[in-house]
């Protein structure tokens, strides 16, 4: 949200799917989504009303208040002191929104210029007295740089990712892309399953460099592609310390957050983990470089006394036992 709401036009529709099957058969499954939607159009005082409304019903629940705006410092301000008094716990700010008002420095602007990113982070924690988390584009070669530099200006934590830029498809029988507004459309931001382990990567670099540089306090929260618990589980075991879904409900309804939660546990009772803490960050430490997983192996080779597990070399392809071969490569 941002203070004027005027500002923002949307248009319908604004929303395309792509589906697993051939031809994006009509009840294939939804795998991947696409949106060309702006901030939210609803009146800031509409929003600052049902954030105090939320807080009076569930004063027990953290409600995070998610923010953008201009390149303009006395416009933060106000809306920063605005939104805190509606009774928000924490702070997010939008860096990262793939498409709609570049223009006007917002959204991945911001994100993918780490000077601009550093200016305004100092104005907005300069002013918050809330946690702030900076949410960062993935539309970026080295996701590390913007997260680093939102974490050194006093945010306490950032959050990753947002939308992947993206032409979600065109139509074969009119030849217009989607999704189609008066025969025209614009790249927007891809959701969903699909940049689930797009997500993995980018969260991964993200966890690992704050293990590097940063003492713990600063906090990681995890998105894209959570569809069940087990997609949570992933970022958690990566060193995610919240984890947010946004298109699975859009796509399955509220009732998916419950179905989250129990397979979660489930996960956790699979695994004897009494609390997430004892699997936060597990799997960190198993990536490395692809030099160092070539001697790995020839290590492992020479302790095995060269027992080896499926072609060692191209050459020994035979072509009519291409797919048994190909298997016996696979780790999983």
């Amino acid at each position: 949200m941002s203070l004027d709401a005027e500002k923002v036009i949307n248009v319908t529709p604004r929303y395309a799917k792509l589906r697993a099957e051939p031809n994006g058969a009509a009840m294939g499954r939804i795998i991947g989504w696409q949106n060309i939607e702006l901030i939210s159009d609803r009146p800031l005082e509409t929003m600052l009303n049902e954030f105090k409304q939320l807080k009076k019903e569930y004063p027990d629940r953290i409600l995070i208040g998610s923010i953008m705006e201009e390149y303009n410092k006395a416009a933060w301000h106000e809306l920063i002191e605005r939104v805190e008094e509606s009774g928000v716990d924490a702070l997010e700010i939008n860096f990262s929104c793939p498409h709609g008002m570049p223009e006007r420095k917002m959204g991945a602007a911001v994100g993918q210029d780490c000077d601009l990113l550093e200016e305004v982070c100092g104005w907005i924690n300069e002013k918050a007295t809330v946690p702030v988390w900076a949410k960062m584009t993935p539309n970026i070669t080295d996701i590390t740089l913007p997260a680093r530099i939102a974490l050194k200006s006093g945010c306490e934590g950032v959050s990753a990712i947002n939308t992947i830029m993206s032409v979600m498809g065109i139509n074969l029988k009119t030849l217009r892309p989607e999704p189609c507004v008066e025969g025209y459309s614009t790249p927007g931001g891809y959701s969903a399953r699909a940049v689930h382990p797009i997500a993995l990567a980018k969260v991964m670099q993200i966890a690992r460099m704050m293990k590097e540089e940063f003492a713990d306090g600063q906090s990681l929260s995890a998105i894209g592609g959570v569809e069940t618990g087990n997609d949570a589980a992933e970022f958690i075991l990566l060193g995610a310390d919240t984890v947010q879904v946004c298109t699975g409900v859009m796509i399955h309804g509220y009732p998916l957050v419950k179905k989250l939660c129990a397979e979660l546990q489930d996960f956790m009772r699979e695994h004897n983990f009494s609390s997430i803490e004892e699997f936060r960050g597990a799997s960190l430490p198993y990536f490395t470089t692809h030099t160092d997983l070539v001697h790995r192996q020839q290590e492992a080779i020479k302790q095995r006394k060269a027992i080896k597990k499926g072609l060692q070399s191209d050459k020994d392809w035979t072509g009519d036992g291409f797919v048994k071969e190909t298997e016996s490569m696979v780790s999983n």
